[in-house]
C-alpha cells in the first residue's frame, strides 16, 4: 500500500461518524500526502492538512468531473452514471445556471425561510405526539431535509420518501459495479422526466424555471428533458442526504455536549456561528474529495503525477491545529472559521447558503421545543452505515 519509510493506512477510515478517526491526526502531523489504497484497488495520494487540502481543491489542474473518466483510478465504482459526477459543468455548459443558483438561494424564495420553520415545528409536532423514544433520522433530519428539496424542484413533498431510497443505492460506494446500480438510477430519472412534461407543465421550483427556459430559443436546442431531469435528480441527491446527514452529526454534538444547545437558547443570535462550527468539526463526508491530476504538480513533499488520484481528506483538513486552536473543541466563539466542509475551488457547494439556513432553523427549533434532547442509547451503540458515501448513523433515537 505504501512505501517502506510509511505506515500503512487502510482507506477508507472508521465509519464512526461521532469520533474523530485517530489516523487523521496521525496522517497530518507525520504523513500529509500520503499513498493508500483505494476500494477499488487503485493507489491514490491522500492529502490530510489544510493547507495542502485547499491547494488541491483550488487549483483547477486538479479535475472532479475527470475522475469519471475511463480507465483512471478511482476513489470507488461508479455507481451513478460519468457525466453526473460533472453535474454543475453540465449546468453552467447548458445556460442553466442561473435557474439552478436562483433555486438554491434562499434570499431567492422570501417565503422559504416561513416554510422551512413550520416543517420544523410539524415534525417536532409529531414526535411530541407519538412520546419519547423517538426516532430523529426517519421523524425528522430526513422528512425535512428532502421535503425541502422537493419544495425547491417543485415536485410533491409527499415524494420524499421514494427518491430518498433511491440514494440509499445510489451513494453505495463499492470495489465494484453492481446489478442494481443503473436501474436504479434511470428509475428515478424517469420519474423527473415525467414531472418535467407533467400536464399541465410544472410552474414552481426548478422544474418550472426549466419548463420556462425549454420555451426560450436560447437554450431550447442547447437542452433535452434527459439533461434538466440529470440536473434535477442530482441537485436533489446531493443536496437532500448532505444536509440530513449534517443535521444528524450536529444533533449528536449538542446532545453530547448539553452546554452548547443550552447557550443556543440563551444566545440566538449565534445561530450563525453555531451551524459554521458545527460545519467545521462535522465528520460526515466519509471517504475524502477526489481530484484526477491533469498535470505533474508538487503537494508538499510529494510530485503528483499526471494521471494520479488525489483524495482531500476533509476531517484532517477541519481539525488541522494551525488554522483551527484547539481544534478538538466546539468554540461557537471562533472570529475565523473557514473550513471546507462545503469544499472550495470551482467545485464550492453552490448551495452552500442554503444548507446554513436549512440547519439554523432546524437547530433553533429543537433545542427550543426539546430542551432536554438526548440520546436514547449510549453513543456507542449508534449502528453507522458501512459502505456509503456519508458516514451516517442508520438510526438516531432519542428521548427528551
Amino acid at each position: 500500500m505504501t512505501t517502506s519509510a510509511q505506515r500503512e493506512f487502510t482507506f477508507p477510515l472508521s465509519r464512526r461518524g461521532d469520533v474523530l478517526p485517530e489516523e487523521a491526526n496521525l496522517l497530518r502531523e507525520k504523513q500529509p500526502v500520503a499513498k493508500v489504497r483505494t476500494l477499488t484497488g487503485d493507489d491514490a495520494w491522500l492529502v490530510s492538512s489544510y493547507e495542502l487540502a485547499k491547494q488541491v481543491l483550488e487549483d483547477e489542474r486538479f479535475s472532479l468531473k475527470d475522475t469519471a473518466n475511463p480507465g483512471v483510478p478511482r476513489q470507488y465504482a461508479l455507481t451513478i452514471p460519468p457525466e453526473v459526477v460533472n453535474n454543475m459543468g453540465n449546468i453552467n455548459s447548458a445556460g442553466l445556471r442561473n435557474a439552478v443558483m436562483k433555486t438554491l438561494s434562499p434570499r431567492a424564495d422570501k417565503e422559504l425561510g416561513g416554510w422551512l420553520e413550520a416543517e420544523a415545528h410539524r415534525l417536532i409536532d409529531g414526535l411530541v405526539e407519538q412520546g419519547a423514544p423517538g426516532e430523529l433520522r426517519d421523524g425528522f433530519t430526513e422528512p425535512y431535509s428532502a421535503a425541502l428539496h422537493c419544495k425547491l424542484l417543485g415536485i410533491p413533498t409527499d415524494d420524499w420518501r421514494r427518491l430518498m431510497s433511491g440514494i440509499d443505492i445510489a451513494f453505495i460506494t463499492s470495489p465494484a459495479t453492481f446489478e442494481g446500480s443503473a436501474p436504479n438510477w434511470y428509475k428515478d430519472l424517469a420519474y423527473m422526466v415525467e414531472k418535467l412534461n407533467s400536464d399541465p407543465e410544472p410552474t414552481e421550483g426548478l422544474l418550472g424555471r426549466f419548463a420556462e427556459l425549454r420555451r426560450s430559443p436560447d437554450v431550447s436546442d442547447q437542452v433535452s428533458d434527459d439533461l434538466l431531469a440529470t440536473v434535477a435528480l442530482s441537485l436533489f441527491g446531493a443536496g437532500a442526504v448532505s444536509t440530513s446527514a449534517f443535521l444528524l452529526h450536529a444533533i449528536i454534538a449538542l446532545v453530547q455536549q448539553p452546554e452548547l444547545g443550552e447557550r443556543l437558547r440563551q444566545e440566538p443570535a449565534i445561530i450563525g456561528r453555531a451551524v459554521d462550527e458545527l460545519l467545521r468539526v462535522n465528520l460526515s463526508i466519509g471517504d475524502a474529495l477526489p481530484r484526477l491530476a491533469l498535470a505533474d504538480v508538487q503537494v508538499g513533499e510529494v510530485l503528483v503525477k499526471e494521471g494520479e488520484l488525489v483524495l482531500v481528506l476533509i476531517e484532517g483538513a477541519n481539525y488541522d491545529p494551525e488554522v483551527f486552536p484547539h481544534p478538538e473543541k466546539i468554540d461557537f466563539d471562533r472570529t475565523s472559521n473557514p473550513h471546507l466542509a462545503f469544499g472550495a475551488g470551482q467545485h464550492f457547494c453552490p448551495a452552500s447558503a442554503l444548507g446554513r439556513t436549512h440547519a439554523e432553523i432546524a437547530l433553533q427549533a429543537l433545542v427550543e421545543r426539546l430542551p432536554a434532547l438526548r440520546l436514547a442509547l449510549p453513543v456507542e451503540q449508534l449502528a453507522w452505515r458501512p459502505g456509503f458515501i456519508k458516514r451516517l448513523p442508520e438510526r438516531l433515537p432519542v428521548i427528551w
